[in-house]
């Protein structure tokens, strides 16, 4: 599933094609299966955004922007299976959508590729960008996100710190995948109360969050098992490698190589954590 460092990964993987570049085409692929949610109507989106130019793309939580020179933008919400590619799919089934764009006289394409549909492409207006982004919408992002802020965000619930740090109201862009890893190099219990955590709990969230988040983009992300993720170039990520717990149930934990891997179920997701490394407080 695409988290902070995949969908960071597609951007920067995307931008040469995309930014400066005119809209030529954006058109559907021919697919059977689960049609995306596209808002409003492809054939309106098409319209508005054929012949406009790309200023900018840019990552906003594990969404992709794609501005234009109006201000308007494109949201690309890849969600569970969705790809951002340059290059060939992993197969033609489940392409979605091309985006077509000339810079002089080179054209570039772009595809969406989704292998469960559960993905969503948006136009918006200045203001409709303005209002899905703004601090009552989405939480501080991941790897901006001040020491005071996460002070601020754990004092002000009981949640379990993990149920939290999946809350995208209280921080932007940390998924499943990386909310575990964090936990077990911060040597945090996943079920610790966030309003118990102490100071030096929180300091040492906060460098895990950032450190494990750079890392994992400067190795393109994680490809699990089903092989689902591929960068632009579809190419296999490379921090699945350093995973220390997650998916590792029942392992011998690398971290003390004295406790086992254990796997619990929070807010209905899977945690993964060490019970020597990450006693409760």
């Amino acid at each position: 599933m695409p988290e902070l460092p995949e969908v960071e990964t597609m951007v920067r993987g995307i931008r040469w094609a995309l930014e400066g570049g005119r809209v030529a085409a954006l058109e559907a692929c021919p697919c059977e299966r689960r049609p995306l949610t596209i808002r409003p109507a492809l054939a309106t989106i098409v319209q508005q955004v054929v012949g406009m130019t790309v200023t900018r793309v840019v990552r906003r939580a594990k969404r992709i922007v794609m501005e234009f020179q109006t201000g308007s933008a494109l949201v690309i919400e890849p969600r569970m299976t969705g790809l951002m590619l340059v290059s060939e799919p992993p197969n033609e089934t489940h392409l979605r959508l091309v985006w077509t764009l000339q810079h002089g006289r080179e054209t570039r394409q772009v595809w969406f590729w989704d292998q469960r549909g559960l993905g969503t492409v948006s136009l918006l207006n200045p203001e409709e960008v303005t209002r899905l982004f703004s601090v009552d919408t989405l939480g501080p992002d991941a790897l901006e996100i001040t020491l005071e802020q996460w002070r601020a965000l754990c004092a002000a619930t009981r949640r379990e710190i993990k149920v939290v740090l999946l809350d995208q109201h209280r921080v932007a862009g940390i998924g499943n995948l990386y909310a575990s890893e964090i936990l077990h190099q911060s040597r945090i219990h996943p079920a610790t109360p966030a309003n118990e955590l102490t100071a030096p709990q929180r300091r040492r969230m906060a460098a895990a969050t950032t450190e494990i988040l750079e890392t994992a983009i400067r190795y393109e992300g994680s490809t699990l098992g089903d092989g689902t993720y591929r960068n632009t170039l579809n190419k296999a990520g490379g921090y699945q490698n350093a995973h220390r717990v997650y998916a590792r149930e029942g392992e011998p934990c690398p971290t003390c190589h004295k406790g086992t891997i254990v796997r619990i179920v929070q807010a209905q997701r899977s945690t993964f954590f060490c019970p020597r490394c990450q006693r409760p407080s």
